[in-house]
């Protein structure tokens, strides 16, 4: 090899060495690690600290109905405890990725409360960079004009809802001959939204993405299906948004995976659950009203929901799609009862915001109840996922079989 040839190869290593020490620079400036919030108390004032690695500009907002402050962090990532109770006028809190450039941080408040002040801190004896917010009580007239006047800032600085909003195709990739039917598999919760806290403390949003991710190597396996995921990682969706995305996916199938909590630790088993806009009994309609509450959950503002999204009826035109739903939905309660425990009254009906696609058949699939220590073991086992995972494969099948034989 001639030196001019070493020489450039040498050249050559160290840009390339460099172009990797700068690429892998950058993408750890990016992120924000937080590593904790802490809370204090003085009056009528309470405190929130957030202690963070760098600095940062955080958006903050009141919204109601419940209170609550919203703190949106832009690239932040959680590094501290699992600590979710706040102090003064702060009750519980949670976290979660908002989106692929946002950490959420929603505080409940136990009475209104205004932010009062809110600044940076330079690391200092000992501590890192730190932001500060504070917290001071007030009347609930006040408190209202303040969410009116956050609400009026992020409506004008939201994009026109046609210029982002997701194209649905006119023609599923399934309706190509010899196309495999789509199937999309929806974790429910995930980020700021928790979902339930199981009795062996696990909560419901990591137990149903290893639920979905064990269906969908389980259809896969079969070779009949493309499975896709609305999440494959922990960050939250809108409930209202979760059947937009499964049209955008094409779904042919939309499968929305949960696990329930009940006062009562001794109930157990699984369920499964198609549209209604009448509750088929009072625990579907419980139900109902904690599964649809996520979006509140997670610190989003319904007055601003889209009601072309949001408000969609049952009409004459989902007819169709619902006895589709129905159909499924006996199919897979039969399926399941094979091999994991089923409620006595395994097939119900609900008003649930996520199953609503007017001309995509869905059902919400409650695996068990995290209340009940057994149910919280075979839900959190891999065994007890994969007896889950079969069953909704061997439903599937009999579902498109008998699709099949209706001309379908």
């Amino acid at each position: 090899m001639s030196r001019v040839l070493r020489v450039n190869c040498r050249i050559i290593k160290a840009c390339l060495a460099f172009a990797l020490w700068c690429c892998t620079s950058f993408a750890v400036a990016a992120e924000v690690a937080i590593s904790s919030i802490r809370f204090g108390e003085n009056g009528a004032t309470s405190r929130v600290v957030l202690d963070v690695d760098s600095a940062i500009e955080p958006r903050i907002f009141l919204l109601a109905g419940p209170n609550r402050v919203v703190i949106d962090v832009p690239m932040g990532a959680w590094r501290g405890n699992g600590a979710n109770r706040g102090l003064g006028l702060i009750g519980q809190f949670r976290h979660g990725l908002f989106d692929a450039d946002t950490y959420r941080i929603v505080l409940d408040l136990e009475r209104p409360a205004l932010v009062s002040s809110s600044f940076a801190l330079p690391p200092r004896e000992g501590y890192n960079h730190r932001y500060v917010i504070d917290l001071k009580s007030t009347n609930a007239a006040d408190f209202a004009a303040a969410v009116a006047a956050d609400r009026a800032v992020a409506s004008a600085a939201r994009p026109d809802v046609a210029s982002v909003a997701p194209s649905v195709p006119a023609t599923r990739p399934s309706a190509i001959p010899g196309a495999k039917k789509v199937i999309v598999l929806d974790a429910g919760h995930g980020g700021p939204d928790p979902g339930t806290l199981g009795v062996l403390g696990v909560n419901e949003k990591h137990i149903v993405l290893a639920m979905a991710k064990a269906i969908k190597t389980e259809l896969e396996r079969t070779g009949r299906y493309t499975v896709k995921l609305t999440r494959d990682r922990d960050f939250f969706i809108p409930v209202r948004e979760r059947f937009v995305l499964g049209r955008k996916l094409g779904a042919d199938l939309f499968i929305s995976i949960h696990a329930d909590s009940i006062q009562n630790p001794t109930v157990t088993g699984g369920s499964v659950y198609s549209l209604s806009e009448t509750a088929s009994d009072k625990e579907a309609e419980r139900l109902a009203a904690r599964e649809n509450k996520s979006d509140l959950v997670a610190g989003l503002d319904l007055n601003e929901a889209d009601d072309e999204v949001a408000g969609i009826l049952i009409d004459l035109a989902q007819r169709e799609t619902l006895n589709y739903s129905a159909q499924f939905a006996e199919i897979l309660v039969n399926e399941m009862k094979r091999d994991n425990p089923m409620l006595s009254r395994a097939h119900r009906y609900a008003n649930l915001g996520m199953l609503k696609a007017p001309d995509v058949p869905s059902v919400l699939i409650e695996c068990g109840y995290l209340s009940n220590k057994d149910d919280a073991r075979r839900l959190g086992s891999a065994e007890g996922q994969r007896k889950i995972a079969r069953s909704v494969s061997r439903a599937v099948d009999r579902y498109f079989e008998h699709m099949i034989a209706l001309g379908r």
